[in-house]
């Protein structure tokens, strides 16, 4: 039997990065440093992952912004890291977003989200995003002290669902995220929007889509066909 429980990414997956470009225009001269400071966030997660010495995830972009302003010979201001930070607290959903996670709703699925971000941030980004009512759980990696994509995570978001990692599946747009699920046990699917790509190294997921809509609807004609 396919899952019936689907845990959600949040950043990049569900809400809207690019709705911070135009601070970081401002700041740092060019919206392309947002990605740049993006990668670099997760770069330094994942480093916190592999050397087992755990930080709250919003300590951990906030350092890589430091980082990344070094990098590019620019002193930021402290209200000007604030509010960057702050920012990803009103991150828009992606346009395609409310409707689908609706559809998967009304097609018997159970929803959650599970986010690297500590608890009062990833309740803030659902709710400002208008999209909380479609979930029965936010969920935080902060409460395992492990961040994705460790095997913890996983396992909690099964734990709090009441459900088996087996019958889970992690839906993300971050390759090592759909990763990591799948190492842990999880099923998993793939947003592929532009500049994301899958891992050659290791399995694909047996669900993979342009966009949430995509993926929604193979969800759906997968859990028909069940």
């Amino acid at each position: 039997m396919k899952p019936s429980v689907l845990v959600f990414d949040v950043n990049e997956t569900l809400l809207d990065l690019r709705a911070l470009d135009s601070e970081f225009a401002r700041v740092f001269g060019s919206a392309n440093v947002r990605g740049i400071w993006f990668a670099q966030f997760i770069q330094n997660t994942l480093l916190s992952i592999v050397t087992d010495v755990y930080e709250p995830f919003g300590v951990i972009g906030a350092s890589a912004l430091e980082q990344v302003a070094a990098r590019l010979k620019i002193s930021i201001a402290a209200q000007d890291k604030t509010k960057i930070m702050g920012g990803l607290k009103t991150l828009p959903p992606f346009p395609e977003v409310p409707r689908a996670l609706q559809q998967l709703r009304d097609a018997d699925f159970r929803l959650c989200a599970l986010t690297n971000s500590v608890q009062s941030v990833a309740v803030a980004q659902i709710q400002n995003a208008g999209i909380s009512h479609l979930f029965e759980k936010i969920l935080s990696a902060d409460s395992v002290k492990r961040l994705k994509p460790a095997r913890a995570p996983y396992e909690f978001a099964a734990r709090e669902m009441g459900a088996q990692i087996s019958e889970i599946r992690m839906i993300a747009a971050h390759a090592w995220d759909v990763t990591g699920a799948l190492r842990a046990g999880a099923h998993a699917a793939f947003i592929a929007r532009q500049g994301m790509a899958l891992d050659a190294l290791f399995p694909p997921p047996d669900i993979v889509g342009k966009d949430w809509q995509h993926v929604a609807e193979q969800l759906i004609s997968q859990r028909g066909e069940a």
